[in-house]
């Protein structure tokens, strides 16, 4: 591929905490980049994903879900939301139909009416929306930012996805590809790790466990048998949480611990001997290390 042909650009996707902006990332990506879970607040650090199409490299800066932020930990998350989306090509503004989350919209429809970029509107869930209040809140989003395009999608399905992907990459301006090709994400293996240990520890524990937890890298060794080792920690404020995280004779410590072996063995393409253990520290959001380690900005 030669570089005059090449074209290369980013594209922030925003919208309220929720709405599916991970499991659109991951649709564009083709494969799984970004974690998703039905808690609210899942994506931490500005995870990226990178898609293909013909010559064009997008990257995708799958951005924290925008709210009211009130401890360090919620500040630092907004900040880095709102830097993912700076020097955008492009900027995807997310919104679910169902919930719409409206106390959470408005104000990100504000802050995206001021930006430069191209704007693009995409609403989700055409699988289950019913359609004319779709169309109800498509004309009335409208009214208030000057969105260039609207894409009625399904992240979850596909649906619509692939028109969508085509008149992205119709905008991504010429230029070099930032990433080699066979790259989808720029987030290194070690975090990508802890990410995919967190999605367990959401999808496996629910509403027991809120998401005041973390999970720190701590070891990554390359074995010479060509296998990896992974030391976690998982932390949690309290030890009735820490409790739960182990379950009955740590029977769930060991169920979230073979899911995300699992999960990271298909990912890596190599074998995996992953090790959790859980801590508790109900100061860790007030510490700087922990917040750099899990790839957050440090907010005062």
């Amino acid at each position: 591929m030669t570089q005059e042909t090449t074209k290369c650009g980013v594209v922030a996707v925003l919208g309220a905490p929720n709405a599916g902006k991970s499991t659109l990332v991951n649709q564009l990506v083709g494969q799984k980049v970004a974690i998703t879970s039905a808690k609210a607040q899942t994506t931490r650090a500005r995870m990226m994903g990178i898609a293909l199409h013909g010559n064009t490299q997008m990257i995708l800066v799958d951005t924290p879900g925008i709210f009211a932020p009130k401890r360090r930990l919620d500040r630092a998350m907004v900040s880095a939301a709102w830097e993912g989306a700076e020097a955008a090509d492009a900027v995807l503004l997310m919104v679910d139909p169902v919930k719409q989350r409206r106390h959470e919209l408005e104000p990100l429809l504000e802050q995206v009416a001021q930006r430069p970029e191209r704007k693009i509107l995409v609403l989700n869930k055409v699988d289950v929306a019913k359609k004319e209040p779709l169309l109800a809140l498509a004309q009335d989003l409208v009214g208030k930012v000057d969105f260039a395009d609207i894409y009625f999608v399904s992240a979850l399905t596909g649906d619509g996805v692939p028109e969508m992907k085509e008149a992205l990459a119709g905008m991504m301006p010429e230029g070099v590809w930032m990433y080699p090709e066979d790259q989808v994400s720029d987030a290194s293996e070690r975090l990508l790790a802890t990410e995919i240990t967190r999605e367990q520890l959401y999808q496996q524990l629910h509403e027991e466990l809120p998401y005041d937890s973390a999970v720190r890298p701590e070891k990554y060794i390359q074995r010479p048998d060509g296998s990896v080792e992974i030391h976690q920690q998982i932390v949690v404020i309290r030890d009735n949480q820490r409790a739960i995280v182990l379950g009955k004779g740590g029977s769930k410590i060991k169920a979230i611990g073979e899911a995300a072996r699992k999960e990271l063995t298909e990912l890596l393409g190599q074998k995996v001997h992953l090790f959790l253990h859980v801590k508790t520290d109900e100061r860790w959001s007030e510490d700087k290390e922990m917040f750099e380690e899990i790839g957050l900005d440090w907010k005062s």
